[in-house]
């Protein structure tokens, strides 16, 4: 008599994941939203949406008129903005007249506005037409660098801080008692690493009248462009943006704070960096790191948060920081692990999350010596 030996029992349960047909759909449904965002790249780049937003309702001809751009494409482009519900549309009229309403429009054109995301798909269009020397990077190593994604991309990253900057920033700073102080104090000597646009740095200057300001950058665009809004907000007395690397931070110092806004996970060498930033730095002082508020760890499906810094990585943040070998190649979704790692090998004692919430999509750090 013979006994058969059970088969084992599985203890993990298969992924189904979704049927071909579901996943199709997704597809259809991502080619969607592509031609909505490059779609809203044209209305931003001609001029379109500002020409409504200030004129409307307006015929195609209308349109073209105002703009000096082809009537053709202008009535494809409104109808295609119509069918897919951006823009309002009178069908009774003859010939069609077009409109946008006030809240799309703030969402489109409203530059001051913290829900202005008219430029975002400039990040896309930059990386789009890097595509043939992204997959050179994927095959080979190496990437693209910020200066070769261009106006798009530098325009895009500050326009959309901007409205954070101007509105917010000082505030939400004030809240922290004694970095307010430090910042308050008549002499103080405040230094912005990675300053993109400027409006980080010259939004403190407003707010903080009695200091001086130092900004680093290594793109010479983007110095230029931070140097003409200094003269055009009147701070340029006390703002000076050098185009520089910030590991020549400790060069310019003693400074009492020392900022880096949203750039940390871009830099290809971020601990020779913040080692050079804690040289740099006065007795007392601290370093103040902004960047993505990413979740602490990978789970796999992530929330949208985590997917939009994903997509910033893989087309623009990661190939701009592995441009430059040798590189930490850290990416946009940088975990607060992460940033802890490159604070202590750069020699600070300790890291502390500032109690700043709801400041777009960011998260700020203190980076405390020993």
């Amino acid at each position: 008599m013979t006994t058969e030996t059970p088969a084992p029992t599985s203890t993990t349960t298969p992924a189904t994941g979704p049927t071909a047909d579901a996943f199709a759909e997704r597809i259809f449904t991502s080619a969607l939203a592509a031609a909505e965002t490059m779609s809203i790249y044209l209305g931003d780049r001609l001029g379109w949406y500002d020409c409504l937003a200030g004129h409307g309702p307006l015929t195609a001809d209308d349109l073209a008129a105002k703009t000096g751009t082809h009537r053709r494409y202008a009535q494809e482009w409104l109808e295609q903005q119509a069918a897919y519900g951006i823009l309002d549309v009178d069908v009774d009229a003859v010939p069609a007249r077009f409109s946008i309403s006030p809240g799309v429009a703030e969402a489109l054109t409203d530059t001051s506005s913290l829900a202005y995301l008219g430029t975002l798909p400039r990040i896309f269009a930059a990386s789009f037409v890097q595509l043939p020397a992204l997959l050179d990077a994927y095959r080979n190593g190496g990437g693209v660098s910020w200066e070769q994604f261009g106006a798009d991309a530098r325009e895009c990253q500050a326009a959309l801080n901007r409205p954070w900057f101007e509105r917010e920033l000082a505030p939400a700073l004030a809240t922290i008692d004694h970095l307010h102080a430090r910042l308050a104090r008549p002499g103080a000597r405040i230094a912005d690493v990675g300053f993109g646009g400027g409006h980080s740095t010259i939004a403190l200057a407003a707010a903080y009248p009695e200091a001086s300001f130092v900004g680093l950058d290594v793109d010479a665009e983007s110095v230029a462009m931070a140097r003409r809004e200094a003269v055009a907000a009147g701070v340029d007395d006390r703002v000076e943006f050098l185009l520089a690397d910030g590991a020549e931070a400790s060069q310019r110092g003693p400074f009492d704070v020392i900022f880096a806004f949203e750039c940390l996970h871009d830099m290809p060498r971020p601990v020779d960096v913040l080692s050079e930033s804690r040289a740099a730095l006065a007795p007392g002082g601290t370093m103040v790191v902004m960047d993505e508020a990413v979740s602490d760890k990978f789970t796999g499906p992530a929330d949208d948060l985590d997917k939009i810094m994903y997509a910033f990585s893989l087309f623009v943040c990661l190939p701009d920081g592995m441009s430059s070998p040798p590189s930490a190649a850290t990416g946009t979704v940088m975990r607060p692990s992460t940033l802890r790692s490159y604070a202590a090998d750069a020699g600070f004692g300790r890291v502390d999350v500032l109690p700043i919430e709801d400041f777009g999509f960011f998260r700020f750090y203190e980076l405390i010596p020993d």
